[in-house]
């Protein structure tokens, strides 16, 4: 019998497209926000236990600086590893192996006696935390049909935030009665918990296994939990544009088939956002309380700027739904520059400051969880996981360098409305390298 031609097989992304969204489809980003949110929630861990730490091992609070840098470090080097070893393995594996080793990574910590265990354990936590994000978008991405795409990941990336917010209720529950460990013993058992649940219920991208070969069955079921009744024939195809990959680690196909300066282009985005989101998450209660506004009003208003990233976040997805395109990565960077900059100018005025601080997050929080869709929609198939992986990788020096240059800036004494201009910079740059990569795909899709 004549094989069928790759051209007239059966297109799993137009059928998934064409699907209303199923309960699988929502159990599957459930699955993954499930895992994004204990992400978040042992990434601020170690922000909240700080005080109690200190204390209970007499300690400055300055020797912890190297600590959480180590997690910073981590999630750096997970992310770029384990983008790759999923687009090889599979998301799946990949995305409950990570859950494993930061849940264990977290009780580890637990049990830290000295500084130098204690960023042992929280690099090792990182890496598991970093490897988890990259997966967790692709596969939310690939499991959605294109129309709901955007609200889909941005929607799901929202429980990292939800994740870290609810650390702080924990973490204040607790370490009253039970001390600064239980935090890490919660943060440890839960993504174990989750992991062996994932086990049992997460499937794997239906496209990898197609273009990775010999799993069609698989992906044949998968397809029909997605719409069942559906008659499906028995050659099934990724799409017209997938191809196998490449290797185990094929970073160099970031840059193969015109993606070169997009990849790039992408980098600067995240590094110069994910510089902003920390340098602010890091400082802004310091330098508001400095501008003799209360200590709690300070952390209110920078709780705010958290609550804006969750609102637009849900906006920015409704509006890639509509129009999945970087210029709207652009615009919002630019509304993040101007909200930036009129931060320091508002600092007379906690009404003021509290609008500008929000609207930043919006633009900055709202901003990385659409770059994250948009990023996942510029890779293929194949080296998805890797160019998320790597973009948020790069990012993460960008989150180490962040609060740094403000405590560089601070010590110097630099008057609060010029911290503020300076912190617009980077929006500014994040705006123009995703206009950039609006007018190369404009141009011509690299995919």
């Amino acid at each position: 019998m004549r094989s069928v031609p790759p051209a007239t097989a059966f297109d799993v992304r137009q059928f998934i497209d064409e699907q209303p969204v199923s309960r699988y489809q929502l159990m599957v980003a459930a699955m993954c926000s499930l895992i994004v949110f204990v992400d978040g929630f042992d990434a601020q861990a170690m922000g909240y236990v700080a005080p109690a730490l200190t204390s209970a091992m007499q300690i400055p609070r300055s020797v912890l600086g190297p600590v959480i840098s180590s997690g910073l470090v981590g999630m750096m080097i997970g992310a770029m590893i384990c983008g790759p070893l999923a687009d090889q393995f599979g998301r799946r594996p990949v995305l409950i192996g990570c859950a494993l080793v930061f849940g264990i990574g977290s009780l580890l910590t637990a049990t830290a006696q000295s500084v130098e265990t204690l960023a042992g354990f929280r690099f090792l936590t990182g890496l598991g935390m970093g490897g988890a994000m990259p997966n967790a978008i692709a596969l939310t991405s690939e499991y959605m049909p294109h129309r709901r795409r955007g609200t889909a990941v941005t929607t799901m990336i929202c429980g990292f935030s939800l994740g870290a917010a609810v650390g702080g209720f924990v973490a204040a529950a607790i370490i009253p009665r039970f001390g600064w460990q239980a935090v890490f013993v919660v943060g440890g058992i839960t993504p174990l918990l989750i992991a062996a649940a994932a086990f049992a219920w997460l499937p794997d991208s239906i496209r990898f296994l197609l273009v990775r070969g010999g799993a069609d069955e698989r992906a044949r079921g998968y397809l029909t939990r997605i719409a069942p009744g559906a008659s499906l024939p028995p050659t099934l195809s990724a799409g017209p544009d997938e191809s196998r990959p490449q290797g185990a680690f094929a970073v160099g196909q970031l840059f193969a088939a015109r993606r070169g300066m997009g990849t790039i282009l992408i980098w600067v985005v995240y590094f110069m956002n994910l510089l902003n989101l920390y340098f602010l998450n890091s400082w802004l209660p310091t330098i508001i309380s400095d501008a003799n506004v209360p200590v709690a009003t300070a952390i209110r208003l920078t709780a705010l700027f958290q609550i804006g990233g969750i609102g637009g976040a849900l906006v920015l997805g409704a509006l890639l739904d509509r129009v999945f395109s970087f210029w709207i990565l652009a615009a919002c960077y630019l509304w993040a520059a101007v909200c930036v900059f009129f931060i320091g100018a508002a600092s007379g005025s906690t009404l003021l400051l509290g609008l500008t601080i929000a609207s930043a997050g919006l633009g900055i929080i709202g901003g990385q969880n659409a770059c994250h869709a948009l990023t996942a929609g510029f890779y293929p198939t194949t080296i998805r996981s890797t160019g998320v992986g790597w973009a948020l990788g790069i990012g993460r020096i960008g989150s180490i360098v962040g609060p740094v240059l403000g405590g560089l800036l601070l010590a110097r004494g630099t008057p609060i409305g010029r911290v503020f201009w300076a912190a617009a910079v980077p929006a500014l740059i994040a705006t123009l390298a995703a206009a950039g990569i609006a007018s190369i795909i404009t141009r011509g899709d690299p995919k």
